[in-house]
């Protein structure tokens, strides 16, 4: 059974940063896309980030700032986030899918077969 844990989610103010992790289990790590989206309160759920393979992926509003890294030994995704925004407060969610699909982007939410329960970020003005 697949198991995403994700971790490090909190306060902090605008301009300052964060590291979130993503534990693993019961999936080869390095044999699928991990991804992390989030949902802000009344909005629907949107992409921020992925990796698959040696590629990175970034909506346009995150990149720059927030950078995506895995480490297969570990099976452990991270999302460190700096210079972060009061929009960018969302609960965090990890997310896993299978490298082999051919039908859908890592963009997209419905690539992604298994979820974790999400770390709440918030940042102050």
């Amino acid at each position: 059974q697949v198991q995403l844990v994700e971790s490090g989610g909190g306060l902090v103010q605008a301009g300052g940063s964060l590291r979130l992790s993503c534990a693993a289990s019961g999936r080869t790590f390095s044999s699928y896309s991990m991804g992390w989206l989030r949902q802000a309160p009344g909005k629907e759920r949107e992409f921020v980030a992925a990796i698959r393979g040696s590629g990175t992926y970034y909506a346009s509003s995150v990149k720059g700032r927030f950078t995506i890294s895995g480490d297969n030994a570990k099976n452990t995704v991270y999302l460190q986030m700096n210079s972060l925004k009061p929009e960018d407060t969302a609960v965090y969610y990890c997310a896993t899918g299978p490298n082999n699909n051919k039908y859908r982007s890592v963009y997209e939410l419905a690539y992604y077969d298994y979820w974790g329960q999400g770390t709440q970020v918030t940042v102050s003005s």
